[in-house]
């Protein structure tokens, strides 16, 4: 009789066990799966964005692109094809808020696989000639197969902010291409829309930003 009571035991320990394994999944089916927003150009403060798309509210894309990087080699859209990428803008002689977002972006590098990509274009690019992008990126401990350094074309760096990333403040004091760039970090997805954006000098954004990606991501593998 004992030994009865014993297997009933086991029993009910089992089927506890499973029922608290259906209703776990059952309460995960039910949460509704996050999606992160898709930012237009509508969507984002107008300074940071040129006047003839302010009014744009769909589609928006990351225009296609020809820059340097800090290895001299040409860095095009397609070495961005597929890939979900961190973009930010910045100039390596900032003394103010640069090197914050840098450090910050080197530490995002150590937690990213292959799959994601770093972009940084330097919104003075008379300034920051391959040369010194190297020495910058020796410095702040850049990984090459990671993290693309990029200068080029003034006109081109200040349309990809203005009209593509969407991240950039016009200056207006110095010519038709001035512009004073922000601490914005901005998520890009395989599909070349902007999925975020965030202050890179503070480290509770940056961690939502690694969340962010992890969410991203996830949405790929289903």
């Amino acid at each position: 009789m004992r030994s009865f009571f014993g297997r009933f035991k086991i029993f009910g320990w089992v089927m506890l066990g499973i029922s608290a394994v259906i209703i776990y999944l059952f309460f995960n089916a039910l949460q509704p799966k996050k999606i992160l927003p898709i930012y237009n150009p509508a969507m984002v403060n107008s300074e940071l964005v040129d006047q003839g798309i302010q009014h744009v509210r769909k589609y928006h894309t990351i225009a296609d692109f020809a820059l340097v990087n800090q290895n001299g080699d040409t860095i095009t859209q397609e070495d961005y094809k597929d890939k979900i990428y961190i973009a930010d803008f910045f100039f390596t002689t900032c003394p103010t808020i640069c090197p914050i977002m840098t450090k910050n972006m080197a530490s995002i590098q150590d937690k990213i696989g292959d799959d994601v990509l770093l972009l940084s274009h330097s919104v003075t690019p008379q300034i920051d000639s391959v040369a010194q992008l190297k020495k910058y990126a020796i410095e702040k401990g850049v990984d090459d197969s990671k993290w693309n350094l990029v200068t080029g074309d003034k006109k081109q760096i200040y349309e990809l902010a203005r009209k593509s990333y969407l991240a950039v403040k016009t200056d207006g004091d110095g010519g038709p291409y001035d512009m004073i760039h922000t601490e914005n970090f901005i998520l890009v997805d395989k599909k070349k829309r902007i999925r975020g954006f965030y202050d890179g000098t503070n480290e509770e954004d940056v961690q939502k930003l690694l969340d962010d990606l992890q969410v991203l991501k996830s949405n790929y593998e289903e």
